[in-house]
């Protein structure tokens, strides 16, 4: 996330998140940076008609607000459904930033104060249903992250575990767990490890936790008793991509405890890229790898570029390879 001292360089809130209690411990917290008072969170547009040169300037910029959406959207991977929560966007900045698609140049973070509201239709929901949901709360943000912020996700899953049913479930590029270890979480919170080799995290990943620290995180969480997951995601072909997943799984084999190797799943997600990726990064980063491959990639919907088919396959065959040769059972839940 960079230089603590330097995040966040400017706070823009609505008035009415003070009302909060945690709008008031955030004003609390971050006293020594300045404060802009805005009408919607949504729609800042001092920000939103900066240039994308600007994009690497503005994840240094803190936004707090009220959140006013709750609609959940059916999902059918490890979820039931994606659920609007406390946060989006995100202070890190990974080039290929599956927010940018929705928010752009404006994909900081933003916090919202409302927390107990959206934990109130989460119980509510959960308590009405038959079966047992499971509910994605980290689709628009890194919780782990939003955590050493808020201490929201803390808050989370403590007070989840008060349910009689349903579960959560959240991925991570951060290793800053220690504070969710001795939680009494009950077993409800599933937490997703999101890997990639240790170069493309350096060149690509700008601001996350580094390979071995995620690793290591993942064990712990396995051992405090969370259900615990692991993303290869996303995957990015580059020049040497065999060896450097070669590797990675390798160091996977060796460094998971034997505890997650037999606990874990494993989803996998080839990269997707855009126009709007390739316009911020070329201005926001321009000494940065070139994602971008016309000889690789293919056209998927509007503005949108996927790996061609051909290629793809043969990534998809070369992971589950080397999967099924180094880390034996662990389940491939699915790959996309």
């Amino acid at each position: 996330m960079g230089d603590d001292e330097l995040f966040p360089e400017r706070v823009y809130y609505e008035p009415a998140a003070l009302d909060y209690d945690l709008g008031r411990y955030l004003k609390s917290k971050y006293q020594d940076a300045s404060w802009i008072e805005i009408e919607n969170h949504n729609n800042i547009e001092e920000l939103r008609s900066n240039s994308n040169k600007e994009f690497n300037r503005m994840k240094g910029y803190l936004i707090i607000g009220i959140r006013k959406t709750h609609k959940y959207v059916p999902n059918h991977k490890v979820s039931d459904f994606l659920v609007p929560y406390t946060s989006s966007g995100c202070s890190a900045k990974c080039l290929y930033c599956y927010l940018v698609c929705n928010y752009n140049k404006c994909s900081y973070m933003r916090l919202f104060v409302n927390r107990e509201q959206m934990m109130k239709k989460l119980l509510k929901t959960a308590a009405a249903a038959q079966e047992d949901l499971t509910f994605e709360i980290g689709s628009n943000s890194d919780l782990v992250l939003e955590n050493t912020m808020t201490e929201n996700l803390e808050w989370t899953i403590t007070e989840f575990a008060r349910s009689r049913k349903g579960y959560l479930t959240l991925p991570t590029k951060f290793d800053m767990v220690e504070p969710l270890l001795s939680l009494e979480h009950k077993g409800r919170t599933l937490i997703r490890m999101s890997v990639n080799p240790q170069s493309i995290i350096q060149k690509i990943e700008f601001g996350t936790s580094p390979l071995e620290n995620r690793i290591k995180a993942l064990n712990e969480l396995c051992h405090a008793g969370y259900r615990t997951g692991l993303l290869i995601a996303p995957v990015i072909l580059v020049d040497d991509w065999m060896d450097q997943y070669k590797i990675l799984i390798e160091q996977l084999a060796e460094l998971l405890s034997e505890k997650a190797k037999k606990e874990i799943f494993i989803e996998i997600i080839f990269m997707t890229y855009s126009f709007v990726h390739r316009a911020i990064n070329n201005e926001a980063f321009p000494n940065a790898v070139e994602l971008y491959d016309k000889e690789l990639m293919t056209g998927r919907g509007r503005g949108r570029y996927c790996y061609r088919n051909p290629l793809r396959e043969q990534g998809e065959a070369f992971l589950r390879e080397q999967i099924e040769a180094k880390l034996g059972n662990v389940p491939i839940l699915y790959v996309v």
